[in-house]
């Protein structure tokens, strides 16, 4: 794989950050720091380089995305609660014209109805729920294959 075409962009939405104190029958207990160190390490042994993001600020996510133009090949995007209702942010992934997995940690599909609708589903090459930190390198190994297409 050409380095040109390894460069994974990891986004953390809404309350992310506050991995580690959240409900860990959902999502587990690592810290956003933790499950980051955990992603890097993955990231590398798959042949990726990969850059994280997170905020608690939908403009400011928005933003990012806007940001992504020969930053990055791919992204790896967990928006939260803003997967199931931020259509600022579908028009902003749309508009990068990059290949995005879409991560969940807890199992979004048994949980309350409002959860399991995605704005940004059909915008994505993939979609990992329910797998906790595995899903994170599930994504990275399905954006692998994609970018080497």
């Amino acid at each position: 794989m050409s380095a040109t075409r390894n460069r994974i962009e990891v986004m953390h939405g809404v309350n992310l950050d506050q991995l580690g104190r959240r409900d860990p029958s959902h999502y587990g207990a690592l810290t956003l720091e933790e499950l980051e160190l955990r992603i890097s390490g993955e990231a590398r042994d798959l042949g990726l380089a990969v850059r994280f993001f997170q905020t608690n600020h939908e403009g400011t996510f928005v933003e990012h995305l806007h940001k992504l133009a020969g930053l990055a090949d791919g992204i790896v995007l967990n928006p939260g609660a803003w997967t199931h209702y931020s259509y600022a942010i579908r028009d902003a992934l749309e508009l990068t014209g990059l290949p995005a997995v879409e991560v969940h940690l807890s199992d979004v599909d048994s949980r309350e109805a409002w959860r399991r609708h995605s704005v940004i589903s059909e915008l994505c090459v993939a979609r990992m729920a329910g797998k906790g930190p595995d899903g994170y390198r599930e994504a990275l190994e399905r954006l692998r294959a994609q970018l080497s297409r």
